[in-house]
């Protein structure tokens, strides 16, 4: 028997259901699980008989944000996270999904979370759901977005309040 995939894909209709399959680590994206993210939304978007993707976690957390121990040398080193050719999934570099993206969140939903719901067209969430934007708390800088689409759908003020103190929000 293989390695479970981390990201899970379901074909139900017109709609596909895209899940973060790593519950036992929170959800963290680690390099695998960015490839798998960015291959799913390929097919989407390549799929002619798809309408719609419903973006979604497995387990109790959407995710608990990047797995900086493996993540971070890459970047540092100045690696790519998605495929070349391949959709990406925050819509930031290189090829964009055309169709539209709903997400659903519950339990936390941190850091990559936050910029994937920046980056869906309609984002719904669990009452009790907790988000936050914690980079700035490691000294790091969210790159996946959130600090260009935050003040457009938040306003300034709420945008900077998240962003500038890494504070827990809720829906």
């Amino acid at each position: 028997m293989g390695p479970v995939e981390r990201i899970s894909y379901e074909v139900d209709g017109a709609i596909r259901r895209i899940g973060l399959n790593r519950a036992d680590k929170r959800n963290a994206f680690d390099l695998t699980m960015l490839r798998e993210l960015s291959e799913a939304f390929t097919r989407y978007d390549d799929d002619d008989a798809a309408r719609c993707a419903v973006l979604f976690a497995h387990g109790d957390h959407f995710t608990g944000g990047l797995d900086l121990a493996e993540v971070g040398p890459h970047v540092k080193a100045g690696g790519t996270l998605f495929p070349e050719g391949r959709v990406d999934p925050l819509g930031i570099v290189g090829r964009r999904v055309k169709k539209p993206v709903i997400m659903t969140a519950q339990g936390w939903c941190l850091t990559i979370g936050v910029e994937l719901a920046l980056a869906a067209d309609i984002r719904l969430a669990a009452e009790g759901t907790r988000f936050s934007q914690l980079e700035v708390g490691r000294g790091i800088f969210p790159f996946g977005g959130a600090t260009l689409r935050m003040p457009a759908l938040t306003g300034w003020g709420n945008a900077m309040m998240v962003l500038l103190t890494g504070d827990v929000f809720d829906a």
